[in-house]
């Protein structure tokens, strides 16, 4: 098979494609697959880094603003699907896929109107303005929730497939991981947190203070963060500052490497919203304490964090109402309510999909073969 991607910008947009690709060519090792990306976005590490080749097509999103860019904007998405154009006539693809982001826009657009099947992934909820945009030219739209078929206008081509992860998340059981992390019996509590890999100032002050507060005085709970890339130093000087250095059941690190193992050995995980987090611990069916980021298009964090808050899966927490003691009276509340830990568990399993690859793998097939 011959496979086109195309999505870019962040990382929740390029992992999903990565993570298709990964599994198209667990199936079937002689396929060709070519990504498609700007030349600005994230796909430029992650895309080469999987081992995957990788073309641009100028394309950018509009600004809700009046500005000047956005006449350069309405020029590129009249001008860009020309170009995609003449990346698929090069490379002749069975299927385009497109996964989120205004890189798909010229690409799957294009491949649409040269007859290739086409197909969308959306990860969120709430489906972004690519993937409702380009609904009408594709034959077929994979979705993560349940919830994102109330906000299309072709809810016939839907098929919830759940969202495809990079990464052995299936590999460990609880007990197995934290033997593997010589953590059994030492502790009745392991709780994991971040705030994505750049790191967030906010949860980094909350979580730092109750490692100080609370974590510091329960030697039975053991508490490990990662603060993330940029907010590293400043993290770790408060660490210092708050005395816990030395203190041997609490760990600051800039970023956790392996986030299997440590995923299936938590008892609680506290993290952002984003698509692929939340289908991390669906799969593992990990009580969470959520705060979406505030800070993305169209707010989807928070929509991907109230699906699962009103299932009963976790508990949200929005940025707005952290005031002094929330944050720690919310840990507090679930690690000390062992059934309530039991019933969040088996409503996050709810949203799991098990087989993502293998199902989204037999429905490209399905689609080129329909063609």
């Amino acid at each position: 098979m011959r496979i086109i991607f195309s999505g870019g910008g962040t990382s929740g947009h390029v992992n999903p494609a990565i993570a298709i690709a990964d599994a198209v060519k667990r199936a079937e090792p002689d396929s060709e697959i070519l990504f498609v990306g700007t030349g600005r976005g994230i796909e430029n590490k992650l895309v080469p880094a999987a081992g995957y080749r990788l073309e641009h097509v100028e394309i950018q999103g509009l600004r809700r603003s009046l500005s000047l860019s956005n006449i350069k904007t309405l020029w590129l998405a009249l001008t860009s699907p020309g170009k995609a154009k003449k990346l698929i006539r090069a490379f002749k693809p069975d299927i385009a896929v497109g996964t989120g982001g205004f890189v798909c826009w010229p690409v799957i657009k294009a491949a649409a109107g040269m007859g290739i099947p086409t197909a969308l992934h959306e990860s969120n909820a709430l489906p972004g303005v690519a993937v409702k945009m380009l609904e009408g030219y594709a034959d077929a739209i994979f979705t993560n929730f349940e919830e994102s078929v109330k906000h299309l206008r072709h809810p016939e081509k839907v098929i919830r497939v759940g969202n495809p992860l990079r990464g052995d998340f299936s590999s460990y059981d609880y007990s197995t991981a934290r033997d593997k992390l010589g953590i059994t019996g030492k502790y009745r509590t392991f709780i994991l947190s971040c705030g994505g890999s750049m790191g967030a100032e906010r949860i980094n002050d909350e979580v730092l203070c109750f490692m100080r507060d609370y974590v510091a005085s329960h030697r039975d709970v053991l508490h490990i963060h990662a603060s993330g890339a940029l907010e590293y130093q400043a993290a770790k000087a408060k660490f210092a500052e708050y005395g816990l250095e030395g203190v041997p059941n609490v760990q600051l690190v800039e970023y956790i490497y392996d986030m299997p193992l440590k995923m299936a050995a938590a008892d609680l995980v506290i993290n952002r919203a984003g698509a692929v987090t939340i289908s991390e611990l669906a799969l593992l069916g990990k009580p969470a304490l959520i705060i979406p980021s505030p800070n993305v298009t169209d707010n989807h964090q928070y929509k991907n964090a109230k699906v699962l808050a009103d299932a009963g899966a976790a508990v949200m927490l929005q940025e707005s109402e952290l005031a002094p003691g929330v944050f720690c009276s919310a840990v507090e509340s679930i690690i000390n309510d062992r059934a309530k830990m039991r019933a969040m568990q088996a409503n996050f399993n709810k949203f799991a999909i098990k087989n993502v690859d293998i199902k989204i793998y037999d429905e490209l097939k399905k689609l080129v073969k329909s063609k």
